[in-house]
């Protein structure tokens, strides 16, 4: 979470928790998950999600600071406790491989207002227009895939392959087919003539594909409304902004030729030494909760991932 910014998840969060053989198919269709998992919490919902800097008068509970490597995972529940009263208050987690987020417990927070004004909300134009610093970039700076990026196509495939409908996808030449490409051409079995994936949203129109991707708001979370016609699949308006100013770029033709063995002097941009791999955890847990999934197709597609966490396209 960036600084200043909240997130709610409206889905229980947290122990204790409960193994697939105890839940049962039908109190898992009542909570909207719709193939087997390995467990689900029993926790408290619309926990909030802030930057583990935002948080203050706070203390760490020592025999809550468990963790799988070397920091906190939350497996214990709350592991922050208020430093005056000793009430257990937040979760922090920031054990290796995990996003660094503090999730505030819905039992003993609450929200007070406050003199500030509330932020303008950014509207789907101006979201188009932002400049190079509100975009998130593929690349982080040590040379990897950005995680926002795997993350945001973990969230987006289960979708595309609903709208696939079984049949093979074609996405158009750049950074989408670094991102969906090879996991579409991997997962999607042969069947019916392929389908088209475009960009669509404020500024972008791609009425003759088959499936757009669409953003969605970073402050409301609301989808982009598509025309009738393409089936809309929603992405992170972060990568969805960097994608669509990558199309919007015009190659700037040289003035003067490289002549035939000479070398440029400036370095072209280093790509990551490893294939682009949307997130595995996140693609599941969405795909397990789209109803679609039922679909037997569909399903061996989550048995196979489930099964082989490691193989590709993950």
């Amino acid at each position: 979470m960036g600084s200043g910014t909240f997130a709610v998840e409206p889905e229980p969060t947290g122990p204790p928790w409960r193994e697939w053989s105890e839940i049962g198919e039908d109190e898992a269709l009542a909570r909207g998950v719709y193939a087997p998992v390995r467990s689900l919490s029993y926790g408290p919902p619309d926990a909030v999600a802030v930057a583990p800097g935002d948080v203050r008068g706070t203390v760490l509970i020592p025999e809550r600071c468990d963790g799988y490597c070397m920091g906190l995972d939350g497996r214990n529940g709350p592991n922050l406790a208020c430093a005056q009263c000793g009430e257990p208050v937040a979760t922090r987690v920031d054990d290796c491989g995990l996003w660094q987020t503090t999730w505030l417990d819905p039992r003993s927070v609450r929200s007070v207002p406050d003199d500030e004004p509330s932020p303008p909300v950014i509207g789907w134009d101006e979201l188009a227009e932002q400049d190079e610093c509100a975009r998130t970039p593929p690349i982080d700076p040590p040379g990897g895939w950005n995680p926002v990026w795997e993350a945001a196509a973990g969230a987006a495939l289960p979708h595309l392959l609903v709208g696939a409908s079984g049949g093979r996808l074609t996405v158009p030449e750049g950074l989408l087919t670094d991102a969906f490409r090879t996991a579409l051409d991997t997962l999607l079995p042969s069947g019916p003539p392929p389908k088209s994936l475009a960009l669509a949203g404020p500024g972008l129109h791609a009425a003759d594909a088959d499936i757009v991707l669409v953003p969605r708001h970073p402050q409301t979370g609301r989808v982009w409304a598509a025309p009738p016609g393409p089936h809309p699949v929603p992405l992170a308006a972060e990568v969805w902004t960097w994608l669509a100013s990558d199309q919007n770029r015009t190659p700037a033709p040289m003035p003067i030729r490289v002549p035939d063995g000479v070398r440029r002097d400036d370095p072209l941009p280093l790509l990551p030494p490893v294939r682009f791999r949307p997130d595995w955890d996140i693609f599941v847990r969405t795909l397990a909760r789209l109803p679609e999934v039922r679909r037997p197709w569909l399903r061996r597609i989550y048995d196979q991932v489930t099964e082989r966490p490691y193989a590709d396209p993950f």
